[in-house]
């Protein structure tokens, strides 16, 4: 879910290396059997991972095409057999239904489930993330494993590589299971997979400094993808709609931003560009807001305001510091 404008220099992207999926491919053709380490990814920021790690010994393939809403895919026939060639399968559990079944089912070695790297949450459908309500949130949780762990964990919040940190934890483990996969290279796997998380550590360090010093610290969304981002740097999202970007908001909770607009000195509604912007631009007209693009980093298109992961971040950044009124 998710113009083009570089915030990057080209030169010091390059020396970055902030380049984009050059070995990375939606044709099946190009998955299974080559003579490199054959990763099938759900969707961009796990591609994105096991391109960055894999370096020039992994063929990543991603399951979800560019422009594609992630939340919606199914898988063909071609793909299933796609999973089958492959020598992995990065994925994150609870974001596509889809995937989770097809990679259960499938025979691979080496599955990688992106959620088990880190700690999920639930942010609840709202999108509320507030400070105080965190207790709450895992007494909730506590609750739900004792009789309902399966409903706790299609309420946990799957969004966690919009947080560089999690992002880093889950670069970590992934760089392990490629090392464990194919030991041969395990070396440049491991040189690789420090070097993403030095970048992911000096993103994080961008964001504490440019949202520390905000006039607001609430922020209205599209639909839920923020939370972890939010509660990283003490802000607050708000969604129109909940973790699911096609859901529509209720009256009551229209009329319920247009207050806390006012009384939270929001000014801006962000929306995305891989979901109908319809009602954000609705909202914002209502409530005399401006609109902006807040992108959720689910895929790479020619609408994004950025190449990769890291410009589009930064693009991220520099939209809610100038929503929030950074000093």
């Amino acid at each position: 879910m998710n113009v083009r404008r570089r915030l990057i220099p080209a030169a010091l992207a390059s020396a970055l290396g902030l380049g984009a999926l050059t070995a990375c491919s939606s044709d099946s053709a190009a998955s299974g059997n080559t003579d490199k380490f054959d990763v099938v990814a759900s969707f961009y920021p796990m591609a994105f991972l096991a391109e960055q790690i894999g370096g020039g010994h992994a063929n990543v393939t991603s399951l979800t095409e560019p422009g594609q809403e992630p939340h919606d895919l199914e898988i063909s026939t071609k793909q299933r057999a796609q999973l089958e060639e492959a020598d992995a399968a990065l994925y994150l559990k609870g974001l596509q239904p889809a995937v989770d079944e097809a990679v259960g089912q499938t025979g691979i070695k080496t599955k990688i489930d992106a959620a088990t790297l880190t700690h999920l949450e639930d942010h609840g459908t709202g999108g509320h993330t507030h400070e105080g309500e965190e207790g709450h949130a895992e007494e909730e949780g506590h609750a739900e494993e004792e009789g309902h762990a399966e409903e706790e964990e299609h309420g946990r919040d799957p969004h966690v590589w919009l947080d560089p940190v999690k992002y880093a934890e889950i670069a970590q483990g992934v760089g392990k299971a490629f090392q464990k996969a194919d030991p041969d290279h395990a070396a440049d796997y491991k040189k690789n997979t420090e070097a993403l998380v030095k970048k992911l550590n000096g993103l994080n360090g961008d964001f504490e400094n440019g949202l520390k010093n905000t006039k607001s610290k609430v922020f209205f969304t599209n639909h839920a993808a923020f939370g972890y981002l939010a509660e990283r740097y003490g802000l607050t999202q708000e969604a129109i709609s909940g973790i699911d970007p096609e859901s529509e908001p209720s009256g009551a909770r229209v009329r319920e931003l247009q207050q806390e607009a006012k009384a939270d000195g929001v000014t801006t509604v962000f929306y995305e560009t891989l979901v109908s912007d319809k009602t954000a631009k609705t909202l914002a007209r209502d409530a005399n807001l401006k609109t902006d693009v807040l992108d959720p980093l689910e895929g790479i298109t020619d609408k994004s305001r950025g190449d990769d992961y890291f410009q589009v971040m930064e693009s991220n950044l520099k939209a809610l510091r100038a929503a929030l009124g950074a000093k």
